[in-house]
């Protein structure tokens, strides 16, 4: 029989939200992928720029995000990110699936906690 590991089930429940997170961050500042990443690592949320790159190029393309060159005090020129308005209206309807889902999952952990 195939044990579940729970480290790799976390991972898949946090990549599950990622681009909704990503979004979120967005929604309240432009950002560049290191902050993105610190971001979203104070959170708790870990990610790498494996991961963040193009899941970024995925949103760009579908036209949720934009992105600016801005020069950097120290280094190469950084890629600002920043939500479009699709972006936005995008992150409302998640907005909505999330308290939903969240709703859901609630709700059915309140009827098995009060059922055993």
């Amino acid at each position: 029989m195939e044990k579940i590991n729970l480290d790799n089930v976390q991972a898949q429940m946090r990549k599950g939200v990622l681009e909704y997170c990503i979004l979120l961050v967005l929604s309240q500042r432009d950002a560049y992928a290191s902050d993105l990443i610190e971001i979203l690592k104070e959170s708790r949320i870990i990610v790498v720029e494996g991961t963040l790159y193009p899941l970024l190029m995925r949103q760009k393309n579908a036209g949720l995000l934009s992105y600016r060159w801005e020069e950097s005090p120290q280094g190469p020129p950084r890629k600002y990110y920043s939500l479009t308005e699709k972006g936005r209206e995008f992150l409302k309807e998640l907005d909505q699936s999330w308290r939903d889902l969240v709703l859901t999952v609630n709700t059915l952990r309140e009827k098995m906690h009060s059922e055993s």
